[in-house]
């Protein structure tokens, strides 16, 4: 696994953790989706990106890790022996499009919370794995959320199922 990935975590003891019995609830009892769409003014960001040199796309992935890292309600999952861990870091798993080819690859870029590492990582990832197609990637780190956009459509809300045995954790961006 790259050694840039730090999947640190702490196991979360169900019968003493606070939120235990709600969160078994919800796990055991109620499969349920939420989604919740919010409009942002981007202007002021779009502005220091294009001042600065920025790409749109990495500096939105890591506007929204940059976010979800700091509340640890969205940084829970599954460690690999099943139990529920809060994860010290969520990295990006996010669509990298080939409009050649009309496909896209699932890359992860390892969060810094410093933009510039960031998006030189991101575009250096871009090229490293650009041969790739669909989900080729080994090597899939497991505190990963997925995030993308879809630039070229106008749309003001999106919302996805993901069926599963109604364990899946991670937020969809």
């Amino acid at each position: 696994m790259n050694d840039n990935f730090c999947p640190s975590h702490t196991v979360v003891e169900l019968d003493t953790w606070e939120r235990g019995p709600v969160f078994r609830h919800f796990i055991d009892d109620l499969r349920c989706v939420m989604s919740l769409t919010v409009d942002l003014e981007i202007s002021r960001f779009l502005k220091r990106l294009s001042a600065s040199g920025f790409r749109f796309y990495p500096a939105m992935i890591w506007a929204v890790s940059n976010v979800l890292n700091a509340h640890a309600e969205f940084r829970y999952g599954w460690d690999d022996q099943g139990r529920l861990v809060l994860w010290d870091r969520i990295e990006p798993y996010y669509a990298h499009f080939h409009p050649d080819r009309e496909t896209f690859a699932k890359l992860v870029t390892p969060f810094s919370s410093d933009l510039e590492t960031f998006h030189r990582r991101f575009l250096e990832d871009r090229t490293r794995y650009a041969a790739l197609d669909h989900f080729d990637l080994t090597d899939v780190p497991p505190n990963t959320f997925d995030v993308s956009c879809l630039p070229w459509v106008r749309y003001r809300s999106f919302d996805m199922h993901i069926f599963d045995s109604g364990t899946y954790l991670a937020p969809v961006v």
